[in-house]
């Protein structure tokens, strides 16, 4: 096997090249940059019973494209979705659970609260608990919230939970016991004796390890999650390293976390809860960087790929973290509502999701309404109009029929879509049974697809008390720039991006990322009884432990340290995570600590905040600055003016089938300024430009689109 290269590299003066790679539901999607730029694309469909494969053939189709050879690649950044499927699906390992003696229960008896139609179900029978009762176990034990040991360990009993486990044959065991995250040396000696008493290769996590936070249930069920997926995830990148360097492909894998940061396989495979919000969170830091490049530094991210819509607001450059998220949970309009699905407790970028991409299924229900997803033909069978077996319409189908897809040009070029296939699904599943036309039908899919992407917009804007006709949108997915404007329009917003290679949005945002990795512990200090040398010499233990994971240096000059608290009013219970100004605590430090939470909570709650202060939990983010490849498809030479075609269009304003232009970013760009309707055809999407709606091509390859003041409403 060929040596392993660190994997930090990227375009150096060796011309290395660098692979971005995302695997959604649908598509595989690579993007292979080297020392000039990007220089292939590759779309593939995704292979759900092992995604290697889908990898390693994006990858060759990516480098044979380019003629570039596997071992000239540096780098390789990956995201995934698999921990996200394994919690849905239900398919991660078996695990135990040991808790501090009296909370056996708390896991199995969960949380739920009844939302949406659960309300009205007087037959409600709540999901069943992310773990049985007879893998939960109990150890005596209890330290107080200060850390004082009121209980010593037991010892003994322990050894008798790990006979148990090991006679049931469960090789994975989290561990969250009652304050460890005031003082761990209990659970850590657990960890130890469970460890020394289970079959070597046991997975063992505690949450001290995982995420040492209060809030006793919150923090289990992170451990729980990630004893639950890490043993397959661990499994998997180390495959998928393998696999490559079989092929050539000698360098570390790099996984992206929910919280835009990248990190190596071995630190995703300890704390792969940390991978759950992977893919969406690349899509964004693109959508950051095109809205950057463009000068808009306020933009909403939207990102529709073949199974889920997603939308972020990045205020500032900067997109939106949260420190806490539900995996499978109910709710309104793409968001997530506390108290259903598993709460995840480590930082990610906010995001509001649906069920609707371009593989959703358009369905009639007893009511005789029409409905788009949740449910999605995914890659296998896929929409009716890609023959390979699938016979229900979805969005996909019903563009195909609007005439906004290109039938023999799909996926760039890599797929042909059956249109017939296409008319049948719609004529037998929607128009029949709604007994309107084809055409009808199909617009009507489409609109209801554009409503649920509103309805993400609106979580992360309106329902956050934010004005979004501020702000621009930035389009990526396969499916996104089809359906952007519309869902621009209605939230009276006259500017969508389009940036190049839009359908590989994630897989080109990876490759803008760094390492990094994040730490905390709680200590709740009212700010009455804070000590400046305490508080330098946590967030200094946390800084050290955050690089010890990355495997830098602290000083540095391309590693960068991050410092936050969560703060919160005297008294009150949930707090707001503000940045922490300076290197060092200083007298001036709690002033201007308070005058930022001040600002934070007006925004958060709409009222200000009056009153002493508590310091709850202390945050360090470590990065490491890597080189990287430039970014971004440039336009070609010597590319003509004007349209490269025409095709008949349906536009709801026409009521019919309108012969519009079809142009490319390269003619677009020659040509200039074009008012709509139109279509601009991608190598990886197609975007629809409606009437009412201009597009152009700006300096950086972006189409943009823009609508008049007097045409919005």
């Amino acid at each position: 096997m060929p040596a392993v290269a660190d994997g930090t590299g990227a375009a150096g003066p060796d011309g290395g090249y660098a692979l971005g790679v995302d695997v959604g539901g649908t598509f595989t999607d690579v993007v292979l940059a080297g020392p000039t730029g990007q220089v292939a694309v590759a779309k593939t469909l995704s292979t759900h019973d092992d995604p290697t494969e889908g990898i390693l053939t994006g990858v060759g189709q990516a480098l044979a494209a380019a003629g570039v050879a596997p071992g000239e690649v540096t780098r390789f950044v990956h995201a995934t979705t698999l921990a996200t499927n394994l919690i849905l699906e239900r398919k991660g390992t078996r695990v135990a659970h040991v808790a501090t003696a009296g909370f056996r229960s708390m896991l199995p008896l969960g949380r739920y609260a009844r939302v949406e139609e659960d309300r009205f179900d007087t037959f409600f029978d709540p999901p069943s608990p992310p773990i049985p009762a007879a893998d939960c176990f109990e150890v005596p034990e209890r330290v107080s919230a200060r850390g004082e040991v009121l209980l010593p360990l037991d010892e003994e009993a322990v050894r008798g939970v790990a006979a148990t486990i090991r006679e049931r044959g469960i090789t994975a065991v989290s561990v969250a016991l009652l304050h460890s995250y005031a003082d761990d040396r209990h659970e850590r000696r657990v960890a130890e004796i469970l460890r020394t008493e289970l079959p070597a290769g046991s997975t063992v996590v505690t949450s001290s390890q995982v995420w040492p936070e209060l809030r006793e249930y919150e923090r289990s069920t992170t451990t729980l999650m990630s004893a639950y997926v890490g043993p397959i995830m661990v499994r998997y990148l180390t495959g998928l390293q393998a696999r490559l360097a079989e092929s050539g492909i000698a360098v570390t894998v790099q996984v992206m976390e929910s919280g835009g940061g990248v990190m190596s396989a071995e630190l995703a495979g300890r704390r792969a809860v940390a991978t759950i919000e992977s893919g969406p969170a690349a899509g964004v830091l693109a959508a950051r960087a095109t809205g950057l490049a463009a000068g808009h530094a306020d933009v909403l991210s939207f990102d529709m790929g073949g199974t889920t819509a997603k939308a972020s607001v990045i205020r500032g450059g900067e997109p939106a973290i949260t420190t806490e998220f539900h995996v499978g949970g109910k709710g309104s309009f793409g968001g997530r509502r506390a108290g259903t699905g598993v709460p995840i407790k480590t930082p990610a970028i906010d995001l509001a999701e649906v069920g609707a991409g371009g593989g959703s299924v358009a369905w009639v229900d007893e009511g005789g309404a029409l409905r788009v997803g949740p449910h999605s033909a995914g890659s296998q069978p896929g929409p009716a109009c890609y023959g390979l077996g699938g016979s229900e319409p979805t969005v996909t189908d019903a563009n195909l029929v609007l005439g906004y897809l290109d039938p023999d040009h799909f996926a760039g070029g890599t797929m042909s879509l059956s249109r017939d296939l296409a008319e049948k699904a719609v004529d037998d599943r929607v128009a029949g049974p709604l007994g309107v036309s084809r055409e009808q039908a199909a617009q009507a899919v489409h609109d209801i697809a554009n409503a649920a992407m509103g309805a993400a917009f609106r979580v992360v804007t309106v329902q956050r008390g934010l004005d979004p006709r501020g702000f621009a949108v930035v389009a990526s997915g396969g499916a996104g720039p089809m359906h952007a404007a519309r869902v621009a329009e209605a939230f009276d917003i006259g500017t969508v991006i389009i940036p190049p290679s839009c359908g590989v949005g994630s897989a080109v945002g990876l490759l803008g990322t760094d390492l990094s990795t994040d730490r905390l512990t709680t200590r709740l200090r009212h700010e009455d009884a804070l000590d400046p040398a305490e508080l330098d010499a946590v967030f200094a233990e946390l800084a050290t432990a955050a690089a010890d994971d990355l495997g830098v240096e602290l000083a540095s000059a391309d590693t960068k340290v991050l410092r936050s608290v969560d703060v919160r009013l005297a008294g009150q219970a949930h707090e707001l995570t503000v940045d922490l100004p300076g290197e060092r605590w200083t007298p001036e430090t709690l002033g201007a600590l308070k005058e930022a939470f001040g600002r934070r909570y007006k925004e958060s709650y709409g009222i200000a905040a009056h009153g002493a202060v508590e310091l709850v939990s202390y945050r360090v983010r470590v990065t490491r600055v890597v080189p990287k490849v430039p970014l971004g498809r440039r336009p070609g030479e010597g590319a003509g003016s004007g349209p490269v075609g025409h095709r008949p269009v349906w536009f709801a304003e026409y009521a019919g089938y309108r012969d519009v232009p079809v142009h490319d970013r390269d003619t677009l760009r020659a040509t200039g300024a074009v008012p709509g309707p139109l279509i601009v055809a991608d190598e990886e999407s197609t975007v629809v430009v409606p009437p009412s709606w201009t597009a152009r091509v700006d300096d950086a390859f972006d189409v943009v689109l823009t609508r008049s003041p007097e045409d919005r409403s």
